[in-house]
């Protein structure tokens, strides 16, 4: 499901679940716990990765239909763990989006403090709106601080997703590497930030981002339960499984 390798001072994290990386309990759960155990390992900065062509590709919708209201009530948080293990994980992270990073995924690449994608890998973006459910808090909240201000309400509001060359334009990511020099630049930029006293590093992440701690926990209580009530909804699955028909052309 998660596997880690070691290049130096740089631990080397494949997502390796299904086709897909699509996210579930089980794969949430284990990114909390593999970053948990990686706040105590030797590794100075990690790359997160995917196999394959695909980075993520979100929330797997075709599992939440079949586990229903039951099966969310126990995802959400998950997912929500998942988005903060690693958004305020205190080392380095570079993503190395080697393929399609949409929706969760893509908000899971946006944890990363630089975003990397393979020239002509897919697209990224978070069609969440047209799929017909809202952000949960702390994802809304990562894309508030990891994309363009400027692009902010275009990249939620229209449930784009983008080529690598519009998702740069648009501040999802920070580089367009070609394919064969994907990894390299990640450990590039993996090892320039290695290079940092850790401690050092450590407190400046959190100083930029203590904001974003600060408003999920007050916006936590404001949005929340709405947004909860809307996922579990009937209406929400009704919506979900078109689009699963239309777009995986299942169910």
């Amino acid at each position: 499901m998660i596997e880690i390798a070691h290049r130096n001072e740089i631990a080397v994290v494949t997502m390796n679940h299904g086709k897909a990386n699509a996210m579930d309990v089980e794969f949430c759960e284990e990114i909390a716990a593999q970053f948990e155990k990686l706040k105590k390992d030797r590794a100075k900065a990690v790359v997160l990765t995917g196999q394959g062509k695909i980075f993520s590709a979100g929330v797997n919708l075709v599992r939440a239909l079949e586990g229903g209201p039951d099966y969310f009530r126990k995802f959400m948080p998950a997912l929500s763990k998942a988005f903060e293990a690693v958004f305020f994980f205190p080392k380095p992270v570079v993503a190395a989006i080697n393929g399609h990073a949409i929706a969760g995924g893509c908000v899971l690449a946006c944890c990363a403090d630089r975003r990397i994608m393979g020239k002509s890998a897919g697209r990224t973006g978070v069609p969440e709106l047209a799929v017909g459910v809202p952000f949960p808090t702390i994802a809304m909240e990562i894309m508030r601080f990891s994309s363009s201000h400027r692009h902010l309400q275009e990249i939620i509001l229209s449930a784009s997703t983008y080529e690598p060359d519009e998702a740069l334009a648009r501040g999802l990511i920070d580089e367009v590497a070609e394919p064969a020099d994907l990894m390299n630049r990640a450990l590039a930029a993996a090892a320039n930030f290695a290079a940092i006293r850790t401690e050092a590093f450590a407190i400046s992440k959190r100083q930029l981002r203590q904001p974003v701690a600060d408003r999920y926990q007050s916006e936590s209580k404001r949005f929340e339960a709405a947004v909860n009530e809307l996922w579990y909804a009937q209406e929400a699955f009704d919506r979900i499984r078109g689009y699963v028909s239309r777009t995986f052309k299942k169910v």
